[in-house]
């Protein structure tokens, strides 16, 4: 009982910074997961983190619609594009050793926490009339892009949001706080997807107590996430979104060159 209280509290921590970045939680999760559960398959992981996220993403699209800083539109458009890369992903899970699956985690931690600090997005006003008019060739990007993003994502289990908001912000040009909640939209139906995947497969039962755990943790803070995030600046979002998955990246690293 002690340990699904823990993960309760574990998930309200994950809920507030997750929605607060728009990644959903699931970068964070995961290699928790993999250093909590050193015994684990990559699915039964993946199926937690996926599911857990999909909650957090649920939730904290919810209070960003009430923000009205979600874009349908483009969010409807890369959700679909997403939608079979994480299929492909999910299935894709059982074919790879855990130790082949927590090196390939940590550098593509790493890749993306470089990628953001090289770039860090200029801070644009918004309200609620803001429009995005993306030009066929951006579009056609952002559509390609989302469907490497859905296998990437579905694959380590980390729901897409910690590349979608930087493709979002600094590739298409979207402001970072409607980036992070479009990016919200998209975790919401890509992660569903995932986790049926892995419903449908069985593997999703070997963790279903510890994902109710963080469920319950995870709606509470992405309502708490949502609204911190009117009061943060978009750039201080975007660094503390690559400090963490640097931190996160080392430390997996480091722990596979160790041999634990």
């Amino acid at each position: 009982m002690e340990q699904y209280l823990l993960l309760t509290v574990f998930g309200i921590v994950i809920g507030v910074f997750g929605t607060l970045i728009g990644a959903g939680g699931g970068f964070i999760l995961t290699p928790i997961l993999l250093l909590l559960y050193p015994n684990d398959s990559p699915e039964t992981i993946t199926s937690i983190s996926l599911s857990v996220t999909c909650a957090n993403a649920v939730s904290g699209s919810i209070a960003y619609g009430r923000l009205k800083r979600i874009n349908y539109r483009y969010g409807l458009f890369f959700s679909a594009a997403s939608i079979p890369g994480a299929i492909l992903g999910a299935i894709s899970t059982y074919y790879i050793p855990r130790r082949v699956f927590d090196l390939t985690f940590a550098i593509t931690l790493l890749i993306v926490s470089l990628v953001i600090f090289v770039r860090i997005p200029k801070e644009i006003s918004i309200s609620e009339n803001y429009i995005i008019h993306l030009s066929s060739r951006k579009l056609t990007a952002g559509i390609l892009l989302s469907l490497a993003i859905g296998f990437v994502s579905s694959f380590l289990g980390i729901g897409g949001g910690i590349i979608h908001v930087p493709v979002l912000s600094n590739i298409l040009l979207f402001p970072v706080h409607i980036a992070t909640a479009t990016s919200h939209f998209i975790l919401a139906i890509v992660t569903f997807v995932g986790t049926v995947v892995h419903i449908i497969s069985g593997t999703f039962h070997h963790g279903v107590r510890r994902a109710v755990a963080l469920a319950i943790g995870v709606l509470i803070g992405a309502q708490i996430g949502a609204m911190l995030s009117s009061k943060v600046r978009s750039k201080v979002i975007i660094r503390s979104l690559a400090v963490a998955l640097y931190l996160v990246g080392i430390r997996l690293t480091a722990l596979y060159f160790s041999g634990q």
